[in-house]
């Protein structure tokens, strides 16, 4: 008669498969999360740019202006380094 309790293999099954998920999920969380802050400009100065060239009604010079905005803020970044 077999005596009801977890099989050693299936505990070594969900542990290897349970490791291996927190793994993929941490290096997606890192890589995703150093994309943001590698690539681009941060959201915060994209959305100021936005704010100060909403008056342009083209969207052609808005994204001018957004460009420009953004050059000159980068500017100002680098000199304070």
């Amino acid at each position: 008669m077999k005596r009801p309790g977890f099989n050693s293999q299936q505990i070594f099954s969900t542990l290897v498969a349970a490791t291996l998920s927190a793994i993929i999920a941490v290096g997606l969380l890192a890589g995703v999360a150093t994309n943001f802050q590698n690539q681009g400009k941060p959201f915060a100065h994209l959305a100021a740019a936005e704010r100060a060239c909403a008056a342009h009604a083209y969207v052609s010079e808005r994204e001018n202006c957004m460009q420009e905005w953004l050059a000159a803020s980068t500017s100002q970044t680098v000199a304070k380094k």
